[in-house]
């Protein structure tokens, strides 16, 4: 049996490496994972009991069109509950995405250095990949839009910026999509948004009243803390949704992760309790790293990207032996991890590893 050809070299996407295998192969009894930008608050106690409810039902099918989720999300939002679609995370969505609109030999353009799914699902279709160079960290917007042709199907934009962290502004989105060619569909990934406290960040479902080939992709992954249920969204047009809806497979996502999402929505007094504490992890990591003389980018995530002076590989082997699990092997920044923010105590525990590591590397160079 053979495969298709385009996807023989495609590597398998690596998630954070699970705690109990650092367990297990380093003989540890203590392992913080920091690595998948996860909330280390938990879910809503409103979340979590709809899920307790919902284990009563699990011998029903679940609501194909998510119904009662899209009337509460749609009301938060103030959008239409026709403008929204659901998938087993954003990740669904973006695979979605690729299937419904590239074609052999068309063409779609990305940051060089961002969410992989992007560029993965886009070589599964057989699609013409341009890839652009951060600037600074962040999309260089208007060097995206100088690679536009006739062939550009779809522009993917993640904001914030996975790895790096890094935002464009609200004037600099609206300047680029004023200028994006209409037949061009604008993917604006907010899987972090709701995180973000920097008031010129852009709102991109505000602007989708203006710009008929937006699309904004949302998760309850995040700042929800439903990462293990996988349930995203994405709002747009109601006829751009209607051709991904096309391509979504029957009842994807589950009937407790629609309770729990819907569940948490109705408690944003807990969205603001994770968003205040996460804006203190990030400020102490980056007074830390000051104090230690690292350079990082701006993080407008749950995570920040830190330049170790050393090979990350080496950083990450070394914290991993001490029980702290990160994210590095970035292609255009070998010297740099991410690591997500943790609960104050791990946050502290995880600067007093890698200031040891960082001893003991330069002793061993």
């Amino acid at each position: 049996m053979q495969p298709k050809n385009n996807i023989l070299h495609l590597p398998v996407y690596q998630p954070g490496k699970p705690v109990e295998d650092v367990k297990r192969e380093l003989g540890l009894t203590e392992v913080t994972k920091l690595a998948s930008n996860e909330n280390p608050h938990g879910c809503s106690e409103q979340a979590k009991a709809a899920i307790m409810e919902e284990l009563n039902q699990t011998n029903i099918y679940p609501d194909g069109a998510s119904i009662e989720l899209a009337a509460a999300l749609a009301n938060h939002l103030n959008v239409k509950p026709e403008q929204l679609i659901f998938g087993t995370g954003s990740s669904e969505i973006i695979l979605m995405l690729a299937r419904a609109f590239l074609v052999a030999g068309d063409e779609t353009i990305m940051a060089d250095e961002t969410f992989p799914q992007y560029k993965h699902n886009a070589e599964i279709e057989n699609a013409r990949i341009i890839e652009v160079p951060l600037k600074d960290g962040k999309h260089d917007l208007p060097a995206m839009l100088a690679k536009v042709t006739e062939r550009t199907k779809i522009i993917w934009i993640c904001n914030p910026n996975n790895p790096t962290g890094t935002i464009v502004t609200k004037d600099e989105l609206t300047s680029f999509l004023q200028q994006v060619p209409s037949h061009v569909l604008v993917v604006l990934d907010e899987a972090y948004c709701e995180l973000v406290t920097d008031p010129a960040f852009p709102n991109g479902i505000e602007l989708l009243s203006s710009y008929r080939n937006l699309i904004v992709l949302r998760t309850f992954s995040k700042v929800y803390g439903l990462a293990a249920l996988r349930i995203g969204y994405g709002v747009g047009d109601p006829d751009v949704l209607r051709f991904i809806n096309q391509v979504r497979e029957p009842f994807n996502t589950t009937r407790i992760a629609q309770a729990a999402a819907k569940a948490a929505v109705s408690d944003q007094a807990f969205i603001q309790h994770v968003v205040e504490q996460n804006a203190a992890g990030i400020a102490y990591f980056a007074a830390q790293f000051d104090r230690l003389g690292l350079a990082y980018y701006p993080a407008h995530g749950n995570f920040i990207m830190v330049d170790v002076l050393r090979p990350s590989t080496e950083v990450f082997n070394a914290l991993l032996r001490k029980g702290f699990i990160i994210r590095s092997r970035w292609t255009y920044y070998p010297t740099y991890i991410r690591v997500s923010v943790g609960t104050k105590q791990q946050n502290e525990q995880f600067i007093a590893a890698l200031e040891q590591v960082l001893q003991e590397v330069a002793v061993q160079s």
